[in-house]
């Protein structure tokens, strides 16, 4: 069992919180059935409705889980303060297994990484974070550069009314190479 750090816990929130209310958004219009998977976790102590103390007593998977025009998707959101890259231990190996299992079942998977210094939101396909951890596992880089994950991956903008936009990117994708 991992003891749940409260900073750890909170990292990433702002980014989560709007894909939370673009799945609302995509719910509420019959668009797609997305869910945040909840971390298991064992309450220690409680005052009130606040949960004060907790362990993790297993490992999630992805984040959000979902199905979107008979696709199941399976993804995470990750967030950086680094104005250049984006690092790979953001990612654990079990989140890496999953997505891989997932892949090879034929969901459509992702993540959305978030450079927090800009405010720019990246569609970044399954594929290219295992390409990317699997180098990296026999000696290659820590990171992806963000320059390339520009120029390889699509940009999640505001659109249609929604927050984070990302089933657009996936729209795109599933009329052109099914590559998603």
């Amino acid at each position: 069992m991992t003891r749940l750090n409260h900073n750890q816990a909170n990292r990433g929130m702002g980014l989560e919180k709007l894909i939370n209310k673009t799945n609302d958004a995509y719910l509420a219009r019959g668009i797609a059935v997305v869910n945040k998977r909840p971390i298991p976790v064992l309450i220690q102590e409680r005052h009130g409705t606040q949960v004060s103390s907790g362990q993790i007593v297993g490992k999630s998977t992805v984040d959000y889980e979902g199905v979107y025009r008979g696709h199941s998707l399976q993804f995470e959101a990750k967030s950086t303060r680094e104005s250049n890259r984006f690092p790979l231990n953001n990612f654990h190996e079990h989140q890496i297994e999953h997505m891989r299992a997932c892949l090879k079942q034929g969901a459509i998977v992702f993540a959305i990484l978030e450079f927090t210094r800009f405010d720019q939101r990246l569609y970044v396909p399954g594929r290219l974070i295992l390409n990317a951890w699997e180098k990296h596992l026999v000696g290659g880089p820590a990171s992806i550069p963000r320059e390339a994950l520009e120029m390889q991956c699509w940009a999640i903008q505001s659109t249609r009314g929604v927050l984070v936009d990302y089933l657009a990117v996936v729209d795109k994708l599933l009329a052109t190479t099914k590559a998603v």
